[in-house]
């Protein structure tokens, strides 16, 4: 799904609105046939002016995650084994709402991914350190009222540094800060793999 303002289907009136903006998003996937809609790593994003959490002298408009929008309650499960990293319910407009963050190793090499926009059950009895296996569910999409008030789905992030961020870290950038946060946040489809059967579509 390109959120870019090249679709301009996706005015304004509907994406500053979380109700019109979620009816938006699944009239395009009845209209397409489709149970998800995935995309948005490297995209540039004007609709983030609707959230004071992306304002700042240079606004951050630039997405470092894939987004997979769908419904509400969907569960979401661990691509790689690895252990709770941290955990948190940023709670703003616009923010992710509930966030897990996992930590794995391959080959000694550390780098963490990003799970946004979940709903407050997944952690509530969360503790840092713990255990996930591959293919775990580990969390649902949230509805509005916790995931940052937005229409129901997942960022998915890689990070490879996260420095000093614990439940959070930045998923959308600033234009000119664009070449180093994609070089710590790599394209999260080298691991889903799912690019490869999306095609875009708009009314």
């Amino acid at each position: 799904m390109d959120l870019t303002e090249k679709n301009t289907s996706l005015t304004a009136s509907i994406f500053n609105d979380t109700e019109k903006f979620s009816e938006y998003i699944d009239q395009q996937l009845l209209s397409a046939n489709a149970t998800y809609g995935i995309g948005g790593y490297d995209e540039l994003r004007n609709l983030y002016v609707r959230s004071e959490v992306f304002s700042a002298d240079e606004p951050r408009r630039l997405h470092l995650g894939i987004d997979i929008w769908g419904k509400h309650d969907t569960p979401v499960f661990a691509p790689l084994g690895g252990v709770i990293h941290s955990f948190a319910f940023n709670d703003h407009f616009g923010d992710y709402g509930a966030t897990i963050i996992l930590q794995h190793q391959i080959k000694a090499k550390n780098f963490y991914t990003l799970y946004g926009h979940l709903s407050l059950k997944d952690i509530q009895y969360l503790k840092e350190g713990k255990f996930v296996s591959m293919g775990e569910t580990i969390g649902h999409f949230g509805a509005a009222n916790e995931n940052g008030n937005w229409p129901p789905h997942l960022h998915f992030q890689i990070i490879l540094n996260m420095g000093n961020y614990n439940g959070d870290y930045p998923g959308v950038c600033k234009r000119s800060e664009r070449e180093e946060y994609l070089q710590n946040c790599p394209d999260p489809d080298i691991i889903l793999q799912l690019m490869q059967f999306a095609k875009y579509f708009f009314q």
